[in-house]
């Protein structure tokens, strides 16, 4: 018993961020099929001024946690390893078939747990299918050129 409090203890402050962001995707509008349907007909910058802030967020966190050596919750060392990009169609096919899936459900991975949660239960179809396929792809994984 004390070993599952502890746990619950240790992931609340993590549930916790999770439904933040999903208020803040609510609120925001970064669930709404509309806007990304906007995005993909380049009719609205808003969904792009969304993702360019957290593209910005994200590099100047990392230079700051680079920079004052910045340890994780539990004290341990955040080792960021430098990025290699590979060449190949493997980059472009992963990318168009990401973007389908985005475009079609009108939900890329992370708010279809907000729009679950805001009261649109058809996205658990979509949450299931992104398991299958990661699934699929763990399973081929070792069979696929890489």
């Amino acid at each position: 018993m004390t070993a599952s409090k502890n746990t619950i203890g240790r992931l609340l402050p993590y549930l916790l961020v999770g439904i933040y962001f999903g208020i803040i995707f609510t609120k925001s509008e970064v669930i709404s099929w509309f806007r990304i349907q906007e995005m993909f007909r380049f009719q609205a910058f808003h969904m792009y001024g969304i993702i360019g802030s957290a593209v910005v967020v994200a590099a100047l966190s990392i230079q700051i946690i680079k920079r004052f050596n910045i340890r994780s919750f539990d004290g341990s060392e955040i080792n960021i390893p430098p990025k290699v990009m590979g060449k190949g169609t493997r980059y472009w096919l992963g990318g168009i078939i990401f973007g389908l899936g985005w475009a079609l459900t009108g939900a890329c991975p992370g708010p279809m747990f907000a729009l679950v949660g805001s009261g649109v239960p058809v996205m658990l179809v979509a949450i299931a299918a992104a398991v299958a396929g990661t699934y699929t792809y763990g399973v081929l994984r070792p069979k696929l050129p890489h």
